[in-house]
C-alpha cells in the first residue's frame, strides 16, 4: 500500500495540473479554437459559461456538453455591444457568486481588403470586435478576477499581431494592441493576484478559414512558410490556453506565447 506521504504527494501534483473547484468566462465558445478551450478547460474540472450570437448554435452545444458530463451555462451575446457585456458579466456574477477565476477573451474575426480600401465602418466593426470587446469584458471582470484570489485572463490574440501577415492591416493592428493590453496588464493588475498572457495562433483549422483552406494554393504557402509542415488544430490552441490557467503556471505573466508550428521564428524559410 503507498503510504501517507506519497498519497500527499501525488496529490500535490495533481492538483497543480487541475482546474478543479474554478470558474471560468470563455467568448464566443460555441465553436473553432472557442469550442476547443470550453472542453479542454471543462476537461480539466473547471465550471465554464461561454456566450454566442446564436441561440440554436449555443444551444447545440450545451447539450452536447451536458452529455459529455461538462459543467457548462452559457448566454446570448454580441461582445460588439456595450450592454450586451455588461449583461454577460452580471450574469456571470450571479452564476459564480461574485467570482470568477479565469476569463478568456476568444471572440475574434478578420476579412481582408487593401487598407487603402478599408472604410469608417470597417474600421470601427474590426476594432470593436477584436479589440474593444475584449479590453471592455477584462475591465468589467476584474473586480470578479481580483475577488476569486487567482485570477487568469489568455487573450487569444493571433501571429498578425507579431509579423506581418496578409490578413489585412486593421485586424494585425488590433491584435498587436492585444498583445501588449497583455502586458500592460499584467503588471497593473498583478498586485490583485491576476496574470494575464496572450496566445498567438497561426493558421488553424476553424470554421473561420476553412474557405481559405479550400483554395490549395493558399494553403500550400501556408504549409511552406510552416516548419512543420501543416496546418494546427483548435485542441493545440486550447492545450496552451488550459495550462496557462493552471496552478503550474503560477510565475507565468505578462507573456505571448505563439502556437504556430515555428512560423515566427523561420526567417530563412525552411522547407
Amino acid at each position: 500500500m503507498a503510504g501517507s506521504s506519497e498519497i500527499d504527494n501525488k496529490q500535490k501534483y495533481s492538483s497543480r495540473w487541475s482546474l478543479d473547484g474554478m470558474t471560468a468566462l470563455v467568448t464566443g465558445g460555441t465553436k473553432g479554437i472557442g469550442h476547443a478551450i470550453v472542453e479542454e478547460l471543462c476537461g480539466l474540472g473547471a465550471k465554464v459559461h461561454t456566450c454566442s450570437r446564436n441561440q440554436s448554435e449555443l444551444s447545440e452545444c450545451l447539450s452536447q456538453w451536458e452529455t459529455k458530463g461538462f459543467q457548462v451555462t452559457g448566454s446570448v451575446c454580441d461582445v460588439m455591444t456595450p450592454s450586451q457585456r455588461q449583461h454577460l458579466i452580471l450574469k456571470v456574477s450571479s452564476l459564480f457568486h461574485g467570482k470568477l477565476n479565469i476569463l478568456i477573451n476568444n471572440v475574434g474575426t478578420c476579412y481582408r481588403k487593401p487598407t487603402v480600401e478599408y472604410t469608417a465602418e470597417d474600421m470601427s466593426f474590426l476594432m470593436s470586435t477584436n479589440f474593444d470587446s475584449a479590453y471592455n469584458i477584462s475591465q468589467l471582470a476584474h473586480p470578479l478576477l481580483k475577488a476569486s484570489g487567482d485570477g487568469t485572463i489568455v487573450f487569444v490574440s493571433s501571429v498578425a499581431g507579431l509579423v506581418a501577415v496578409n490578413v489585412g492591416s486593421l485586424y494585425s493592428a488590433a491584435k498587436g494592441a492585444i498583445n501588449q493590453l497583455a502586458k500592460n496588464l499584467a503588471c497593473e493588475w498583478a498586485k490583485d493576484n491576476i496574470r494575464i498572457n496572450s496566445v498567438t495562433p497561426w493558421f488553424i483549422r476553424t470554421p473561420l478559414v476553412e474557405n481559405a483552406f479550400a483554395k490549395p494554393e493558399f494553403l500550400e504557402a501556408v504549409k511552406s512558410r510552416t516548419p512543420l509542415g501543416r496546418t494546427g488544430e483548435a485542441k493545440e490552441v486550447s492545450s496552451l490556453v488550459a495550462f496557462l490557467c493552471l496552478p503550474a503556471a503560477s510565475y507565468i505573466t505578462g507573456q505571448t506565447i505563439s502556437v504556430d508550428g515555428g512560423l515566427t521564428i523561420n526567417g530563412a524559410l525552411y522547407s
